[in-house]
């Protein structure tokens, strides 16, 4: 934040609040011989973190290898193919992997506005849901453009692990005899 000198009436006006004000004097006083207090810190909540079982992200994974072979593109050295060789197989990953994720989730966006409408957001907005970007200043609300409507799992389906199932293992390796 860059200071600028106030001028000749605002320095007047302060002069005048200090004279006749001997609380706001004391003020002064006391930022000027640096005894000023300082101001509280308003501090947000810490989150509490609780550990999460990786058991059903590495199912998700494996699922998504199983029906996309999303691993295995994934890990792919694409560099030497073409961007028609890339693309070709970026449809059958992106086709397989869409089939899964419809299987597994029931997938909503966040917002049902189209991309690009201006909205505004009231005070108390769930910063969960709406992550603000640009130039964020001051307190809501705020008014934007809608960049990403966002997407929430309104239910999850993923199928129950057996008792002692390695769900580490992705995708077993295969052996033709």
């Amino acid at each position: 934040m860059s200071e600028s000198t106030p001028s000749f009436f605002s320095r007047l006006a302060l002069a005048a609040k200090t004279l006749f004000n001997p609380g706001f004097a004391a003020k002064v006083e006391a930022v000027a011989s640096g005894k000023a207090p300082e101001r509280p810190v308003l501090e947000a909540p810490k989150p509490v973190f609780v550990e999460s079982s990786p058991d059903a992200a590495l199912q998700l994974a494996a699922l998504l290898q199983q029906g996309g072979r999303f691993i295995d593109f994934l890990e792919e050295d694409v560099s030497t193919f073409s961007d028609a060789e890339i693309g070709a197989a970026a449809r059958v990953v992106h086709e397989g992997c869409r089939k899964v994720m419809r299987e597994q989730f029931q997938l909503q966006p966040v917002r049902k506005e189209s991309e690009g409408t201006r909205l505004t957001l009231p005070e108390g907005f769930d910063a969960a849901e709406i992550r603000l970007t640009g130039n964020v200043t001051g307190k809501a609300p705020y008014s934007g453009q809608l960049v990403h409507r966002g997407w929430k799992a309104a239910e999850v389906r993923l199928p129950k692990l057996a008792q002692g199932h390695k769900a580490n293992i992705l995708a077993p390796a295969e052996v033709e005899l």
